[in-house]
């Protein structure tokens, strides 16, 4: 496909990089990337999408690319308050009515935040892992050894020589973590490389340590965010059309997630796909279609 240029649009605390296909005026959709992804990991899902009439916007998620903070005194965080924050905000300076929202991983994360925080802002769902939001108090129990083994770089990231192993070996470790976590897909070094030029930016490391120490519980978020997190922590229901997505060869998510269907209360679907957890690179019709179906019930 042809390479997009990057636009930039100011938000409240970021000047967030993004890609944007399609008609300007189609029905719109935000796509949002994980750790450790990029914006390439829709190169394939957004032609599907600009073909079916969308506009199609993917941004860099905070501390990747060309995204970057808007002040020096702005906290470095990567919770996922503020993450889903920055998806409302960027539909807000864009002026996009009521978009879709899809993404894995910490895009999936983000986008579910929405979807539970401020549901009147959006048009629907489509969600990797079900119903991603992050349980703060339950991540300070243990989970079964191998999930625990799978999690390595999670545990590594509580340290502050986990924090010097990603500053110094943010390649090497990233590679293994999409390898570990899509056994069954075949990529290239041009296809990481692609990606990887966005772990570069000056603000990953604080924003990657942040994420997963909050998660566990051990460091402070934003104290603004505070209220949004307390209400996130009483696992509130998703009110609108969703589909979810599992992938089979998954190795974070044994078992699937069909089991979170009872956290979606509109129209919901649930769907297993041939695929490791990098789902919409390695099936980009599955990930694409899944929005689509959400498309219909609008």
């Amino acid at each position: 496909m042809n390479e997009q240029p990057v636009k930039t649009v100011a938000t409240g605390s970021l000047r967030i990089a993004f890609l944007d296909y399609g008609p300007s005026d189609g029905w719109p959709v935000i796509l949002s990337h994980g750790f450790p992804y990029d914006v390439h990991a829709f190169d394939d899902v957004a032609p599907i999408l600009a073909g079916a009439g969308a506009r199609i916007i993917v941004p860099y998620t905070r501390g990747f690319g060309p995204t970057c903070f808007a002040a020096d005194a702005i906290m470095r965080s990567g919770q996922q308050a503020v993450r889903g924050r920055d998806i409302v905000q960027l539909s807000d300076a864009l002026g996009l009515e009521r978009p879709i929202l899809a993404g894995f991983d910490w895009g999936g994360n983000a986008s579910c935040v929405v979807a539970a925080l401020w549901p009147e802002r959006i048009g629907g769902l489509v969600s990797y892992a079900g119903y991603d939001i992050i349980d703060v108090s339950a991540q300070r129990r243990p989970s079964a050894p191998s999930l625990e083994h799978v999690c390595w770089y999670q545990h590594l990231f509580q340290t502050e020589r986990g924090r010097a192993c990603l500053a110094e070996h943010r390649r090497d470790l990233c590679r293994m973590l999409w390898e570990e976590w899509s056994p069954g897909w075949r990529f290239d070094q041009a296809v990481f490389d692609r990606t990887a030029a966005s772990f570069d930016n000056p603000h990953f490391v604080d924003v990657v340590i942040h994420c997963y120490r909050h998660s566990f519980g051990l460091a402070a978020g934003d104290p603004a965010l505070d209220s949004l997190e307390q209400r996130l922590a009483q696992k509130p229901a998703i009110a609108v059309p969703a589909v979810t997505l599992d992938g089979t060869r998954d190795p974070l998510k044994p078992g699937g997630t069909s089991d979170h269907s009872r956290m979606f209360i509109a129209a919901h679907e649930h769907r297993v796909i041939d695929a490791g957890h990098n789902l919409p690179q390695e099936q980009p019709s599955a990930f694409a279609d899944a929005i689509l179906k959400v498309r219909e019930w609008l």
